[in-house]
């Protein structure tokens, strides 16, 4: 089957729009195919009625009977340990990370870029000591590259003397 999510009773979802955006929520009971009861008890949101479009689902899913009370839906979330593994999930992450971005000063934005450029620069030379060197032993490139000669030192030469304008 193409899709793994569905929406099911248990089946734990993140609130996408709306005053409770953000928010962790568990469907208790599909109402139609536009709208679910859901239920998050330990995230504070009360029992309503919300649109599946409203809805990402996520990958948890808890187990509880068909339209279970709220009491229910708490033992199961917290026998889950629900909010730990939401907590430790790269989606959640992902979110506090684009949270932390959007707080962010202009000071703060600019120091970024200058330790980017810093580690960008080191990675580079790093990378391209790494890539002399296996051309030299003829695992990347060109076939034994030779060593560079070691450069003359240059001097001046001696002015000649100019004749004098008439």
């Amino acid at each position: 089957m193409p899709f793994a999510r569905f929406v099911e009773p248990g089946r734990v979802a993140l609130v996408a729009e709306g005053p409770l955006k953000g928010k962790l929520v568990s469907v208790v009971d599909v109402i139609d195919q536009t709208r679910a009861l859901v239920d998050g008890p330990c995230s504070g949101v009360s029992r309503q009625q919300i649109r599946l479009n409203q809805l990402h689902l996520t990958k948890f899913r808890l187990n509880y009977p068909f339209t279970a009370p709220t009491r229910v839906v708490r033992k199961a979330w917290t026998d889950a340990k629900l909010s730990e593994k939401w907590t430790d999930s790269q989606w959640s992450q992902k979110l506090a990370n684009k949270e932390k971005r959007a707080q962010m000063t202009d000071y703060d934005r600019f120091k970024l870029t200058s330790a980017r450029v810093k580690r960008n620069r080191a990675r580079t030379a790093v990378f391209k000591s790494l890539k002399v060197k296996a051309a030299r032993a003829g695992t990347f490139g060109k076939k034994l590259v030779p060593k560079a000669a070691a450069r003359k030192v240059r001097t001046k030469k001696p002015s000649a003397k100019k004749p004098a304008k008439k």
